[in-house]
């Protein structure tokens, strides 16, 4: 499979602005002095430069050293091109653009280091909102699934009010205890805790007591007890 060539006009004024760019670079280095390979250094290394600090302002945008070294590598371009547009005679340069055009390499220099060794900073240390550190504590305790709901009782029992207890009377004996709870269960209610009592059995091999019934259940105490006297 070919891919499809696209015409880009982005693309094409950047090689053309290159190429004039660098031919400017190039005439004006020979004009100042700088003849052979050496004419044709200087746009690589104004090219380079200015490479250089647009890779470190996308990187740290807010870097001021970068947008230093850029302005100064697009001066030096955009000069390059004025001067030699008829603005500066070619065959007479002065001497401070040839004092300018011998001590380009070692500012270049200069910037290309400071560029390749500046401090950027870490992203991976930085927390964000939408990645939190998870701490995990591990635990010996057992978590025991929460018994099943029991039905709603009737308004009528709902909160029942606890037994007074009636004071002994020291001329008659006890009198023995009820077979017929104090508190009516309901039906739902007492199938729901006659499922809770097998399971306890079932679990430790005893039947189960009022109190645990209770809080099993979520009743009051004295429901709880007819409960248990009516399942025993």
């Amino acid at each position: 499979m070919f891919r499809t060539l696209r015409f880009d006009a982005v693309l094409v004024q950047a090689v053309i602005a290159g190429a004039l760019s660098f031919s400017h670079l190039h005439d004006l280095a020979q004009a100042a002095g700088q003849d052979g390979w050496k004419a044709w250094a200087y746009p690589v290394s104004v090219d380079l430069l200015l490479v250089a600090a647009w890779r470190r302002m996308r990187t740290d945008g807010g870097n001021r050293d970068a947008w230093l070294w850029f302005a100064i590598a697009l001066v030096a371009s955009l000069g390059a091109n004025v001067a030699t547009a008829g603005m500066l005679d070619m065959n007479d340069v002065p001497p401070w653009l040839r004092i300018l055009v011998a001590g380009w390499p070692a500012l270049a220099f200069l910037g290309g280091t400071l560029l390749a060794h500046a401090h950027t900073p870490d992203p991976k240390h930085e927390p964000t909102a939408d990645h939190q550190p998870v701490e995990t504590f591990e635990s010996d305790l057992t978590v025991e699934r929460a018994p099943d709901p029991s039905p709603e009782l009737p308004p009528a029992i709902a909160d029942p009010a606890e037994p007074t207890p009636v004071p002994a009377q020291k001329e008659f004996p006890p009198e023995p205890a009820a077979s017929v709870p104090a508190v009516a269960v309901p039906p739902a209610l007492l199938d729901h805790a006659r499922k809770i009592a097998d399971a306890h059995h079932a679990q430790t091999g005893a039947p189960i007591d009022a109190a645990t019934l209770r809080s099993r259940l979520g009743v009051p105490s004295a429901l709880a007890d007819s409960i248990a006297l009516q399942l025993t």
